[in-house]
């Protein structure tokens, strides 16, 4: 398995730097990768570690992994102060979002897994323990890192059965097998990894919930939201594709007393135009920002929908809405639904969403809806407007379904010393 899968990490190597030339997602990843380990020995020597401390090591693959692992990152820094925080990221969007969050010492791409590279790059961080987030499992740096017996542990884990089957099947067995502590999300996940001979697993609950808790009790303000909501209640589409601006646009959503705010997942400018072209007198946030203040205000007093045209609002502003839309769901699985319900908003979104289990949770406890089509968004809409009571209860679930899940950070620190 190992010779096989040495062979594939230079095939998808050498699949990126040909992707590159014509892809840019691709082209970041293999630029922000040339003279890495020139930039790594730089940071980590203008800023050694003392020998008392030591270095713990994030890996993330993305923005949502990095979001999700934050709270854990921040309370090992606290009760840690003298240790040293690096993180790695697989994906450019990740990476440069985060790459001056401070609450870290050292942040890098994570350089392509191959032998070689594995053992440069640990022998220069040197780290005393590893948390990998969710996913990615690397054989090269877990293998290694077990050689090493340097502790590995696994974060916010969550398995499927059918994960388990065939070649990938096998490839999962053995590369869990390098981890010192599993954490999953639930007793489901648990009795999986039970199944396939893994016993050093432990029920931690998700990071995520200790997020969205944490921004909903410290939201930031946004005063031009703020304006736009006036005395008006507010309709979020959060992370939204084509699909579900399609079906929202032909919902008709109710307009008295109602505004609708936009958050696309895409925000180029073609994408861009298209909602404009389905929402009439729709107003960009990045063009009412630069208005001077009174003619914005005026603005946005009589706009009706509002497109939030830039990246990193979303989670904040989920504190105006009343009820939510949670985009993805007509492709390859909904976004995060966690963000809404934090605040206690009820969430309504498309049908794929079976391989997220807070979704079906939030189902059956009320506080969410699962959609088809134009029709089934309007149905929902109606159930939680037709009465008061039903839209409070169904936000006062919300609330105490993210509230009885917090807790991860503690559980998961609770058994990992950290010298």
């Amino acid at each position: 398995m190992a010779f096989f899968y040495q062979i594939f990490i230079q095939l998808f190597d050498f699949s990126l730097h040909i992707a590159s030339l014509f892809n840019r997602k691709a082209g970041l990843w293999v630029k922000g990768r040339k003279n890495i380990f020139r930039d790594i020995e730089k940071a980590v020597n203008s800023s050694p570690i003392p020998h008392s401390s030591s270095l713990a090591w994030f890996h993330c693959s993305s923005l949502g992994e990095f979001e999700q692992a934050r709270p854990l990152i921040e309370k090992v820094k606290i009760q840690n102060p003298k240790s040293k925080i690096l993180i790695t990221f697989f994906s450019p969007s990740g990476y440069d979002i985060c790459k001056n969050f401070d609450g870290a010492d050292f942040i890098f791409y994570l350089p392509m897994d191959t032998k070689n590279n594995v053992s440069r790059f640990i022998d220069i961080v040197n780290p005393s323990l590893v948390f990998f987030v969710k996913y990615e499992f690397w054989y090269n740096y877990l293998s290694e890192l077990y050689k090493r017996k340097i502790p590995i542990y696994l974060v916010s884990a969550n398995f499927r059965q059918e994960q388990f089957t065939g070649i990938y099947g096998r490839y999962l067995r053995k590369v869990l097998g390098f981890f010192s502590r599993i954490y999953v999300q639930n007793e489901s996940s648990e009795k999986i990894l039970n199944g396939q001979h893994i016993q050093n697993v432990i029920v931690s609950g998700d990071l995520r919930y200790d997020k969205v808790v944490q921004t909903a009790l410290n939201p930031k303000k946004i005063s031009l939201v703020e304006h736009f909501k006036s005395n008006c209640r507010i309709f979020i589409a959060g992370s939204t594709w084509n699909n579900d601006e399609g079906i929202i646009a032909d919902c008709q959503l109710p307009t008295t007393g109602w505004k609708l705010i936009i958050v696309p997942h895409e925000i180029n400018e073609e994408h861009i135009r298209k909602i404009e072209s389905l929402f009439k007198g729709s107003l960009r946030y990045s063009y009412i920002s630069k208005e001077p203040v009174s003619t914005a205000l005026d603005k946005l007093q009589e706009a009706k929908v509002l497109i939030i045209d830039n990246i990193g609002m979303l989670s904040n502003l989920y504190q105006y809405a009343d009820i939510a839309y949670i985009g993805g769901g007509f492709g390859s699985g909904i976004h995060n639904i966690l963000e809404a319900v934090a605040f206690g908003v009820p969430v309504i979104f498309g049908p794929n969403h079976h391989k997220f289990p807070e979704a079906n949770e939030i189902i059956e406890q009320g506080g969410g809806f699962s959609i088809s089509d134009a029709n089934d968004l309007k149905k929902a809409m109606d159930l939680l407007l037709s009465d008061e009571k039903i839209l409070k209860m169904a936000s006062m679930t919300c609330r105490n379904f993210v509230g009885q899940r917090k807790g991860a950070t503690e559980k998961i620190l609770s058994g990992i010393e950290i010298k």
